[in-house]
């Protein structure tokens, strides 16, 4: 017994840490209190408890064990789409939901910057040269003049199409000439998959509003530029 108070001494604590470690005080009857902290004075242990102090004969303590330490996780952390300020800055200037032009940022380009398509179609939103130069693009493959240029050319055509999301998309993939055309989406498996892709995926994003910040008031569903995609 003598020892074992000898071993309990050297292993004094004062004040363990109260919240990630505890430990646990095993007494002669079999009892186990959890504590977070406690002091060795004379022939008794002070323990620190949930419920306030307590004092026990030294004697009646067979051991003290200590509880498995848990660190805490770090919260997770939200992850934002690649661009995503560039996206809300062009958004706000036209009016233009966030999450649609990242869905049409996804399906054209993946987020590459340097994207290039079979037809010539250029950056994260795929503008053709031609569109590009109309809406005043300087540097097609610089991420902001591209995003802010896809995302004006697809408020040009939610308007022109009066806000109907499918022949804006469809538009924008196949071109305004090609909706005239038919009156309706093209009949080109492209052109099908292409809006069928970027809805779902705008769909998917909508479904997640907790994580998303809301469009700007008033706000439409858009689809950018006019090229016959990747």
């Amino acid at each position: 017994m003598r020892l074992k108070r000898a071993a309990l001494l050297l292993s004094l604590v004062v004040l363990a840490a109260p919240t990630l470690r505890a430990e646990y005080v095993v007494l002669r009857s079999g009892q186990r209190l959890r504590v977070t902290g406690y002091q060795l004075l004379g022939d008794k242990y002070r323990l620190q408890m949930a419920g306030g102090v307590v004092e026990i004969a030294a004697e009646d303590v067979v051991a003290i064990e200590p509880e498995d330490s848990f660190t805490s996780l770090p919260a997770k952390a939200i992850v934002k789409p690649p661009y995503r300020e560039l996206v809300q800055a062009a958004a706000a200037r036209y009016n233009v939901d966030a999450d649609l032009i990242t869905s049409v940022i996804a399906v054209e380009s993946n987020f590459d910057p340097k994207a290039l398509s079979r037809k010539n179609a250029r950056g994260l939103m795929q503008l053709l040269p031609e569109t590009a130069a109309r809406l005043g693009v300087q540097d097609i493959y610089d991420p902001q003049e591209n995003i802010d240029a896809g995302t004006r050319y697809l408020r040009e055509l939610l308007e022109k199409y009066n806000n109907n999301l499918t022949l804006a998309l469809a538009a924008y993939n196949a071109g305004p000439d090609r909706v005239e055309q038919y009156g309706r989406v093209p009949p080109f498996t492209e052109t099908l998959s292409y809006v069928r892709r970027v809805k779902r995926s705008y769909d998917k994003s909508k479904s997640k509003a907790s994580a998303k910040t809301p469009a700007p008031p008033g706000a439409i569903a858009a689809t950018s530029r006019p090229r016959q995609s990747q």
